[in-house]
Order: C-alpha cells, then structure tokens, then sequence
C-alpha cells in the first residue's frame, strides 16, 4: 500500500500549531528553539517551513545556543534558504537577549569576594564573544562592584590594554580596588607571558596610587582562571 506524502506549510498547520499563533496563545516559553527561530525568520522555502530551517540551523551548532550567538552573517548565509536578511534578524535577537544580561548586574551593588562571584557578575558582559575584549571591576572596601566597564576590544586572539585608562576609570569611581578580567575566545584557559607581564604592571602602578587589584580573571564560556587563586598575582 502506497501513501501519498504531502508538505505543508505553516499557513496549512493547525492554529494552535503555528509559532506566532502558539506564542501568542500559550507564551514564548511553550515555544521550541526552532519555533522561537521560525518567528525570526518569518518564512520558509518551497522545500522546508521556516520550523524546518529553524531545525536546520540548531542542527548546524549541535543544538547550542551560546554557538548559535557566536555565527556571523556570512556564517549563517551559508545555510540554504537564510538570506542576509533572515541572518541579520537572527544576530540582532541574540544580541538583545545578550544585552538584556548584561544590564541586570549593574543595577544594584554586587558584593564580589570570590573569584567565582567575579565570574558570575562578569558573564553577561563577556558570555558568547568571538573576539577579546578586556573589562574591570571598580570596587569599594566593602568589595561591593561600583561600576562594570570595557576597557578594550580586540580581535580572536588579542586586544591592546594601556594602563591608564584602567587608573582613569579607578580613579572616576573613587575605587579602592580593581578586578581585572579578559576573555579567550580559543577556550585556552593558560595566561600568556603578555598577560602575566601586564598584571604585574598594572599591579605596581597600582601601588603608587594605593589601589589593590584584586584579581585578574581569565574568562571562557566554560570557566575561568584565576590569577589571585593560583598564586600569580
């Protein structure tokens, strides 16, 4: 016996099948990631319903979301059926959820007495990058964060650092201590000798001006290195 397949699309789904429709009906949360892909995308092909390329995509990053934020517009074109258009869609939602984490921490003082607490606040700033950017943490004696700030930005496997910018935010925030902190893209959790070298730069400049530096975090998406934990401070 012999059945005949029929592709539908979207428009042919059951009302309460359709993402915008269920979105709209039950809340984002009822949402799967491939539906919640199909509204940004807006339409399918001839071949597959825009669920389907929302498939397609999470497929391509093994269905990792924090890869997914890291694909450029080239990246994503590459995949059938996402013009530039879908893909800048797409970059654009990621990146209005990344900043929607990152002013959370900001808005009240964060008390940060551990390397693991220096982690947490500094996720939503660093989580996802493709490129290296170096940030700091101005504290006051009660180590309660003051102000979170970019101190550079970079590309894949470095970014310039001057020293005086890191005192001249220090010194604006009537810091008592500073935290360092810079992301590897790579993953690679080691300290350069650079990285050592400029801590112990920073940390004797910071001497003179009686501002401590409290640590110096290496960031990656899956943890971190501490330079204050592990004795090269």
């Amino acid at each position: 016996m012999y059945y005949n397949i029929v592709k539908y699309s979207i428009k042919d789904w059951a009302e309460d099948d359709r993402p915008r429709e269920k979105l709209m009906m039950k809340g984002g949360s009822a949402l799967s990631d491939a539906e919640l892909l199909a509204i940004l995308i807006r339409s399918g092909t001839k071949k597959n319903s825009a669920v389907d390329l929302g498939k397609v995509i999470l497929r391509s990053v093994d269905h990792d979301l924090n890869k997914l934020a890291k694909l450029s517009v080239e990246e994503l074109t590459r995949i059938p059926g996402i013009g530039k258009a879908k893909a800048v869609g797409i970059i654009a939602a990621l990146e209005l959820a990344r900043r929607k984490r990152s002013e959370e921490p900001g808005k009240s003082k964060k008390l940060v007495r551990s390397s693991q607490a220096a982690y947490e606040h500094l996720k939503p700033f660093l989580l996802d990058l493709s490129h290296e950017e170096f940030w700091m943490l101005c504290l006051n004696r009660r180590m309660e964060v003051q102000k979170a700030v970019r101190v550079s930005s970079g590309g894949i496997s470095g970014t310039f650092v001057d020293p005086r910018i890191i005192f001249r935010y220090a010194l604006q925030n009537l810091s008592n201590t500073i935290l360092l902190c810079h992301n590897h893209p790579s993953g690679n959790l080691k300290p350069s000798d650079e990285d050592l070298r400029l801590t112990q730069k920073i940390k004797a400049a910071a001497n003179y001006l009686d501002i401590s530096v409290a640590d110096h975090l290496i960031f990656t998406n899956e943890g971190y290195f501490s330079f204050a934990d592990n004795g090269v401070l």
